[in-house]
């Protein structure tokens, strides 16, 4: 065991480490780092964000102005800037939505604690401050900005018009054809007693071509492919799901075979297939007009389904293939046999469809509930796609909130505006060195609608101080308007709207990770695995 006679830090680590402490090397490096990151996202804030190219290690291009897409693409490693991405990914999963809100303004209170520390004060009262700032800043959220609920979850035109600001921060120009989409498509998976959603039931089937005019909501599945077979179309369809293969299972054990003349042979190939034959008769017989396979379907099996005028598609996805049995209430068997009652699904018709192309299946159910809704979304190319689809995802996720807490906020910076303004007059309210971290964090709130305003291209000092105005004289859900030459507009007359969970959740995680960051006044990084740096950087 070796042991390091240098005293200090220096000789109670092992040999290679690094460690920087300190207000200059540690807390200005991770607030550099945190700050590096937030002005990534902030330009892609709002309907008229910009997008980011990234390029990931394995060449994969992506075209997104999606925060989450991009932090994870991006494979952030710096710790503290670290611990701001692992609340976006949080806010991700728990919500789905509000991610570009929870880094920017993280971001933003570590830029502001700058100002604090070189003004001289302790790192622990600025943390003091953010947090007696945080607690009023959700009662004012709760209390007073609330100002609209969503009458009646299962109202189509009123869930169209909360989800639409939501999908206009993503695909501006396009809000207003998608909505629609995801709201019938959230109507007809929820559940008829107690709304909720799960939004593995809305899938979003992407064939290239055409444009997003064409898109389409369907009831049920769509499957990217065709039928094996010539029977392309089965109305009142009774189906069979089978986890494995159509085709004659081989033995554990290689065995031999011997034939001795024609006629053994002939009685051999007869028999195998009378086993073939007599399994999908069997099949046939139990009703079924539709064979889902899970795996290879041999042409010997393929003739005699043919023969017995049966539908048969092949899915070699275990994932996708749940999906079917969700959708069709089906179960999927192990064995190569004829189904039980129970176990055989139904549907309303098995279509293949040609959509720009391309051939596909589509289970489509008209029962009134149903428990898989598919979005066919058209698009010029993969890119464009992919960006729609997550904006689609946002929006079924904001409907997911919306069933938990129907409350919505004024949209369009008003709530971050009428926020920073009466957190500034808290500010003044409160004795000692808090009130400056109040303050600061009162302007926190303003990059928001700063940052649109920058996006879109308006003169930012203009608009913020006409949205000061106006809420100074009491119109508090005044916010920005993109289309009007006054740069502001009524937000809830608009119908810009954002949900009250979706706030709540990304403000709360993005404090928290820049409170944890601004606690930390040491690193201390151990030495790296593997041998010696080799020329050209590798190991």
């Amino acid at each position: 065991m070796g042991l390091n006679m240098a005293d200090g830090l220096q000789g109670m680590l092992k040999d290679g480490h690094k460690h920087f402490e300190g207000l200059d090397e540690a807390v200005a490096k991770n607030i550099e780092a945190v700050n590096q990151l937030s002005a990534i996202t902030r330009t892609s804030l709002g309907p008229t964000g910009m997008n980011k190219l990234v390029i990931n290690h394995l060449e994969k291009i992506t075209v997104t102005s999606d925060t989450a897409a991009i932090v994870t693409e991006l494979e952030i490693m710096h710790p503290a800037a670290k611990v701001l991405v692992l609340a976006a990914q949080m806010q991700e999963q728990e919500i789905g939505d509000g991610t570009n809100l929870a880094v920017t303004f993280g971001g933003e209170m570590m830029h502001q604690s700058t100002d604090l520390l070189r003004m001289g004060l302790h790192t622990s009262e600025v943390i003091e401050g953010y947090k007696k700032a945080a607690v009023k800043a959700f009662d004012i959220l709760e209390n007073q900005l609330c100002l609209y609920t969503l009458p009646d979850i299962k109202d189509e035109a009123a869930l169209t018009r909360c989800i639409t600001s939501v999908l206009a921060a993503k695909q501006y120009g396009y809000e207003n054809i998608l909505a629609p989409f995801v709201a019938k498509a959230c109507l007809t998976v929820m559940g008829s007693k107690r709304p909720n959603i799960n939004t593995e039931s809305v899938r979003v089937a992407k064939i290239r071509g055409g444009s997003v005019h064409q898109s389409e909501v369907l009831r049920g599945m769509v499957v990217e492919r065709g039928a094996e077979g010539t029977v392309s179309e089965v109305l009142d369809a009774k189906i069979a799901v089978f986890s494995c293969g159509i085709e004659t299972s081989g033995t554990e054990a290689k065995g031999t075979v011997l034939i001795k003349d024609a006629g053994e042979l002939m009685n051999y190939n007869k028999g195998e297939e009378q086993l073939m034959e007599d399994s999908i008769k069997a099949i046939s017989e139990a009703g079924v007009r539709v064979i889902i396979a899970g795996g290879s379907i041999s042409e010997m099996a393929l003739h005699f389904i043919e023969r017995y005028n049966l539908m048969v598609v092949k899915i070699l996805s275990k994932f996708e293939l749940r999906r079917i049995c969700r959708a069709t209430r089906s179960v999927a068997l192990v064995r190569l046999g004829p189904p039980t009652p129970e176990e055989i699904g139904t549907c309303e018709s098995v279509i293949v469809r040609e959509i720009g192309g391309r051939k596909v299946t589509v289970f489509n159910q008209a029962a009134e509930s149903c428990s898989v809704a598919t979005i066919v979304l058209r698009a010029s190319t993969e890119n464009v796609l992919a960006d729609l689809e997550r904006a689609i995802d946002d929006g079924v996720n904001c409907v997911k909130s919306t069933c938990l807490d129907p409350r919505f906020v004024p949209g369009a910076g008003a709530a971050e505006i009428e926020l920073a303004r009466q957190l500034a007059i808290y500010a003044d309210t409160c004795p000692g060195l808090e009130q400056y971290s109040i303050k600061k964090f009162a302007e926190c709130f303003e990059t928001i609608p700063r940052a649109m305003a920058e996006n879109s291209g308006q003169h930012v000092e203009e608009v913020i101080s006409k949205l000061y105005a106006a809420h100074a004289s009491g119109n508090i859900s005044v916010g920005l308007d993109l289309e009007n030459e006054s740069g502001i507009s009524d937000a809830i007359e608009a119908g810009i709207l954002d949900s009250y969970a979706v706030k709540e959740s990304a403000l709360r995680l993005s404090i928290d990770a820049a409170l944890t960051v601004l606690s930390v006044d040491q690193i201390i990084m151990s030495k790296p695995a593997g041998g010696p740096s080799l020329p050209g950087g590798r190991r």
